[in-house]
C-alpha cells in the first residue's frame, strides 16, 4: 500500500501563511526535497491557516489538533486504509517556525499522552509544585506524529542578548514607526498570568488606552511617571501593567500592533501576551523538551530545531556591564549546553546584522545566503526520522514526485 507523509507547517506569533516564503515557496521546496529522498512515500504538505496568536496556548493547541485530525482522516479515507488507528497509512511531521514549534511540540505531547505540558507547573511556587508529568506515551496515537521539526523555536527561552541594550530605543520609536517594526513580533518574553485566566496579571489600576487624556495619565500616579522617565511614554504604561516579565513582552506587542488595535484597550494586548507567556515559564519549557526526548527514545519520534546564528555581518553586543557576546555567538534562541534536547543544528546567516533579522528572514533566499543549506538540513533531518519499518513497508508505485 502506498503510504503518505504529511508535512504540516505552523507559523509563529503574529505570522501567517506567507511566513514560509512568498507563495509558499519554502513549503513546496522542502516537500520536493523530502519526496526525492524518500521515494517510497507520497509526500504532501499543508499549511495551517492563519490563526489568532492570542489567548491561552492550550486553546490554540486544541484548535490545531482538531484541524490536523480532520486533515489526516480525509487522507486515510481517500486511501481506503482498513485500520487507520492501528496501522495508519499516514504519518505526520509537524514543521513550526518560532512559536509554531511550541504549538507543534505541545500537540505531539497531547496526542501521545492525552495530557499537555502547558499549565502543568505552578511557576510561582518555591518548590515548583505541579501535577505529575504526562503518563507514558501511547504508541497507537492518532494522528501519528513522526517528528517535530522546528525553525528557530525558543524551546528553552529567548537569548538575553536579543533584548539587552537597545530594546528601549525600539519601543520609544513605536509611536511613529509601528508599521516598520513588525519584525519585533519576536521580542516576547511572556507575561505572568493570573490563575484561572488567560490574561496578564495586572497589579493595581489599569493604565489608560492609547489616545486617552493626559489628565487620565496623571491620575495613574507612579506608573505614568516611571514610564515617562523611561522614554517609553504611553507604550511604557502598557508594558508596566503586564507584570515583571511582561515589560519586554508588552513593549514588543506595542511595537508592532497598530494604533487602532492598541486603542481597543489593555485586555486586547494582554490576550496576545498570554499566548507567548509560556516562554517565561522556565520549568514548563524544561518539561516540554524532556517529554519530547522521551517520545524520541521510546517511540522514535524525531525532535529537532534549526536555530539561527549570526555570522560575518554581525558585530559584538554588550548584554550586561560585564558580558559581551561576539557576533558569531549571537543567537535568537537559548541553545542547550549540557542536557539532551534533541537534534539542534545552527543555521548561520552571514547577511543579517541582528538576531531579529535572522529570525524573520530564514525562508527568504535574498536575505539568507544559506537558504539552500537550511532546506537541505531540514530534508536530512526528516529523512533520518523515516528510515524505519513503516517506510520500508510502503509501495513505491504511483508516487507523486
Amino acid at each position: 500500500m502506498r503510504k503518505t507523509l504529511l508535512l504540516c507547517f505552523i507559523h509563529g506569533f503574529k505570522g501567517d501563511e506567507s511566513t514560509f516564503g512568498k507563495n509558499y515557496a519554502f513549503v513546496e521546496h522542502l516537500r520536493k526535497l523530502v519526496a526525492g529522498t524518500l521515494p517510497k512515500l507520497d509526500v504532501q504538505a499543508v499549511v495551517y491557516p492563519k490563526y489568532e496568536t492570542r489567548g491561552d496556548l492550550g486553546e490554540c493547541v486544541t484548535r490545531f489538533s482538531d484541524w490536523l485530525l480532520n486533515q489526516v482522516i480525509d487522507l486515510e479515507v481517500a486511501a481506503g486504509t482498513p485500520s487507520p488507528t492501528i496501522d495508519p497509512s499516514v504519518r505526520v511531521v509537524l514543521v513550526g517556525h518560532s512559536m509554531g514549534g511550541i504549538v507543534a511540540a505541545e500537540t505531539a505531547i497531547r496526542i501521545s499522552s492525552e495530557q499537555p505540558i502547558h499549565n502543568s507547573v505552578d511557576e510561582d511556587s518555591p518548590t515548583k509544585s505541579s501535577t505529575a508529568m504526562p503518563p507514558p506515551p501511547n504508541a497507537l496515537m492518532f494522528p501519528y506524529i513522526q517528528g517535530v521539526l522546528a525553525f528557530d523555536t525558543p524551546f528553552l527561552g529567548i537569548s538575553p542578548g536579543v533584548v539587552a541594550h537597545g530594546a528601549e530605543s525600539h519601543y520609544a520609536a513605536a509611536s511613529t514607526v509601528i508599521t516598520q517594526l513588525s519584525g519585533l513580533a519576536s521580542l516576547w518574553g511572556g507575561a505572568k498570568t493570573a490563575k484561572g485566566t488567560g490574561n496578564a496579571n495586572v497589579a493595581g489600576a489599569l493604565p489608560p488606552a492609547v489616545g486617552e487624556s493626559e489628565e487620565a495619565d496623571k491620575a495613574k500616579g507612579k506608573e505614568t511617571t516611571a514610564a515617562s522617565k523611561s522614554g517609553w511614554g504611553k507604550w511604557g504604561s502598557i508594558a508596566m501593567a503586564a507584570g515583571a516579565v511582561g515589560v519586554v513582552a508588552a513593549g514588543g506587542a506595542a511595537a508592532y500592533l497598530n494604533r487602532e488595535q492598541i486603542s481597543q484597550g489593555l485586555g486586547w494586548v494582554t490576550s496576545h501576551l498570554s499566548f507567548v507567556g509560556c516562554l517565561a515559564r522556565k520549568e514548563e519549557l524544561r518539561r516540554r523538551v524532556a517529554y519530547m526526548m522521551r517520545l524520541n527514545k521510546e517511540l522514535g519520534i524525531g525532535f529537532g530545531n534549526l536555530y539561527t546564528r549570526l555570522g560575518q555581518a554581525a558585530g559584538s553586543k554588550q548584554v550586561s556591564t560585564v558580558k559581551t557576546i561576539l557576533g558569531s555567538e549571537r543567537t535568537f534562541c537559548v541553545v542547550p549546553q549540557r542536557d539532551q534536547a534533541g537534534d539542534w543544528r545552527q543555521a548561520v546567516n552571514d547577511k543579517a546584522t541582528d538576531e531579529i533579522g535572522a529570525h524573520v528572514s530564514m525562508f527568504e533566499p535574498s536575505e539568507n545566503p544559506d537558504y539552500q543549506k537550511l532546506a537541505n538540513e531540514a530534508r536530512d533531518m526528516i529523512a533520518s526520522w523515516l528510515r524505519n519499518d513503516w517506510y520500508e513497508s510502503s509501495s513505491a508505485d504511483e508516487i507523486r514526485s
